[in-house]
């Protein structure tokens, strides 16, 4: 049973602008259960929504590299409910299924370009954010630069973030696993 109440009654008003927000990108026109756990605490939701407008607002890399950014760090971190709605957003970036399938499964993409990107987030989520420094030249070595490598710490960490809360407050998921995932 989750930990913190997944309805919105009692949310504090600060929430209330934010969680509107949500509610217009939202998939399901509501806010998921971590979404509205997190709005007990404006705080939270606040940095939750910031990580999430910084890649969208000041990010280089595309929405499709973001979404495939998320996805190999979601399966990484191994929390199901994570991992269904990075599948839901890679699908809706323009991922196909077997493609999302491949994410989850860590086989990469078959771009050598961007497959030495999804393995240092790969390695920075599964090892707290160490990186080798092979791993690092090798996607320096596929046209990446310093400041796309470290953009990709961004959608990474609203991962961690995300996927962290969700164990925190035993959040109970509300989206069917996607086909893909």
């Amino acid at each position: 049973m989750s930990r913190i109440p997944t309805h919105l009654d009692g949310a504090p008003p600060e929430s209330r602008v934010l969680l509107d927000s949500i509610v217009a990108a939202s998939p399901t026109g509501r806010p998921l259960n971590f979404q509205a756990q997190m709005g007990h605490a404006p705080a939270v939701l606040a940095s939750y929504v910031g990580l999430r407008r910084a890649g969208e607002e000041f990010g280089v890399l595309d929405g499709k590299h973001r979404a495939a950014i998320m996805l190999t760090a979601a399966a990484a971190l191994g929390n199901h409910y994570t991992q269904t709605i990075a599948s839901m957003l890679a699908l809706r970036s323009g991922w196909n299924e077997p493609q999302v399938r491949a994410l989850v499964a860590g086989a990469g993409t078959g771009n050598d370009r961007l497959d030495p990107l999804l393995d240092v987030v790969r390695e920075a989520a599964t090892d707290g954010g160490r990186v080798k420094d092979d791993t690092w030249q090798a996607a320096l070595a596929r046209g990446w630069s310093s400041g796309q490598l470290a953009e990709a710490f961004a959608p990474l960490a609203l991962i961690v973030y995300t996927t962290w809360f969700i164990n925190y407050a035993d959040t109970e998921p509300d989206l069917p696993a996607t086909p893909a995932a």
